[in-house]
C-alpha cells in the first residue's frame, strides 16, 4: 500500500492516537467545565450592568450640572436678602462663587471637582457640600431605613397571606386597601396625619409633635425616646405609601406560583399547607419581591424629600428644599447627583444579585 494511502491518524494497540509518524497526536484545547462557563457567563454579565451604571452616573453628573441652571432666579441676589448692594460686592460675589466664568468652563471644572467627591461650597451655608451632605444624611437614614423594615415585613407578610387566600375576604380588604394607599400622595398623607395626629381634631387631641427630630430639651434614653416619638408621623407616611406596593408585588408573584406542579407534589406528600406555603411557595415568589426592595432602598431615599419637608425632618430631603429656595446651585446639583446615584446603584445592585437567586437570568 501507498504511503498516500495511509490514514493522517493511526490507532496503536493501546487505542491512544497517533500521527503516521508514530508521534502523538497534537491536543487540542481543554475542555471548559458546566461551572467555569457559568461564572464567565456570569462575570460578562455584571461587568455590563456595571458599565451601563457608570455611564447613567456620568448622564446623572451633566444633568445635574444644566437642570438647575435652568430656574430662575440670581443666586447672588437671593443670598443678599433684598438689601442694598453695590455692583461692586455683587462682582465680587460672582468672582468667589466663579459665577462670572463662561458656561463651558464652569462645567469643566464642575465635573473634574465632582470627579474627586468635591462638590464645591455651598452660597447659603458657606461651607463644603460635602459636609452639609454628610451631616444631614444620617437622619435621613434613621428615617428611611426605620420605614424599610416595617414596610417591608409588613408588606411581605400580608401579601403572602392575601395570596394564599385568594378572593377570601381578608384578601379584598387587604387588596382595597393597598390599592387605596398606592395611590396616596405622600405629602397629602403627611399633611392629614399632622391634622389629625398632631394638631388634633374636636376631641381628640394631639399626640404628636407636628414636625422636628427632637425638642433638643433632653440627654440619654429620654432623647432616644423623643427621637422615636417624633418619628412615627413620618414613618407611618412612608410606610403606608411602600408597604402596599410591597405587597401587591408579593401577592402578584405568588399567585403565579401557586399553581406549580412543585407545589401540588408537595401537598400529595402530606405536608401541611402552611408548611407547603413557607417552605415551598413563598421563597420562589420572592424573586420578584427582591429586586422591588432593591429598588425601594434606592428611591426611598429620593422620596423622602417631600415627606422630609412636610415633617421639617432635618435630613437631606429638607435640605434639599431649601437649596432649591435660594437656589444654592453647588448643593442642589450633589443633592440631586446623590438621590439619582442611590436609584442607580440599587438597581444595578438588584441586577447583580438577581441571577444568583435565578440562575435562568444573565445566560
Amino acid at each position: 500500500m501507498s504511503s498516500e494511502s495511509t490514514p493522517a491518524l493511526v490507532k496503536g494497540a493501546a487505542g491512544v492516537e497517533s500521527t503516521a509518524s508514530g508521534g502523538p497526536a497534537p491536543a487540542g484545547p481543554p475542555a471548559r467545565s458546566p461551572r467555569s462557563r457559568t461564572t464567565a457567563a456570569y462575570l460578562r454579565y455584571a461587568a455590563g450592568k456595571l458599565a451601563g451604571a457608570a455611564v447613567s452616573l456620568f448622564a446623572v453628573l451633566v444633568t445635574s450640572f444644566f437642570l438647575f441652571r435652568l430656574i430662575p432666579g440670581d443666586p447672588v441676589k437671593q443670598m443678599t436678602g433684598g438689601r442694598q448692594v453695590s455692583t461692586e460686592q455683587i462682582a465680587a460675589m460672582r468672582r468667589e462663587f466663579g459665577l462670572d466664568l463662561p458656561l463651558w468652563q464652569q462645567f469643566t471644572q464642575y465635573c473634574g471637582k465632582a470627579l474627586t467627591g468635591d462638590f464645591g461650597t455651598s452660597y447659603q451655608f458657606r461651607a463644603p457640600v460635602m459636609d452639609k451632605i454628610t451631616e444631614a444624611l444620617p437622619a435621613t437614614l434613621l428615617l428611611t431605613g426605620t420605614a424599610f423594615v416595617i414596610y417591608t415585613l409588613l408588606g411581605i407578610w400580608l401579601g403572602a397571606r392575601s395570596a394564599w387566600r385568594n378572593g377570601s375576604a381578608g384578601d379584598r380588604a387587604n387588596t382595597a386597601f393597598a390599592l387605596t394607599l398606592y395611590s396616596v400622595p405622600s405629602f397629602w398623607l403627611g399633611l392629614l396625619l399632622i391634622i389629625t395626629l398632631s394638631v388634633g381634631i374636636g376631641p381628640l387631641p394631639g399626640l404628636f409633635p407636628t414636625g422636628g427630630m427632637e425638642s433638643g430639651s433632653t440627654t440619654g434614653f429620654d432623647r432616644v425616646l423623643d427621637i422615636a416619638h417624633h418619628m412615627v408621623l413620618p414613618v407611618i407616611t412612608l410606610v403606608a405609601v411602600e408597604y402596599a406596593r410591597t405587597l401587591l408585588v408579593m401577592r402578584s408573584s405568588l399567585l403565579d406560583e401557586m399553581g406549580s406542579d412543585y407545589l401540588t407534589t408537595a401537598r400529595a406528600k402530606g405536608l401541611r399547607d402552611d408548611l407547603v406555603r413557607r417552605k415551598h411557595a413563598v421563597p420562589n415568589a420572592m424573586l420578584p419581591t427582591v429586586t422591588l426592595l432593591f429598588v425601594n432602598l434606592g428611591t426611598t431615599v429620593a422620596g423622602a424629600i417631600l415627606v422630609e419637608t412636610v415633617f421639617s425632618w432635618p435630613g437631606l430631603g429638607g435640605l434639599f428644599y431649601q437649596a432649591l429656595s435660594v437656589p444654592d446651585l453647588p448643593l442642589v446639583q450633589a443633592l440631586f447627583f446623590v438621590f439619582a446615584s442611590a436609584v442607580i446603584l440599587m438597581n444595578t445592585l438588584a441586577d447583580v444579585i438577581y441571577p444568583l437567586l435565578d440562575p435562568r437570568v444573565g445566560r
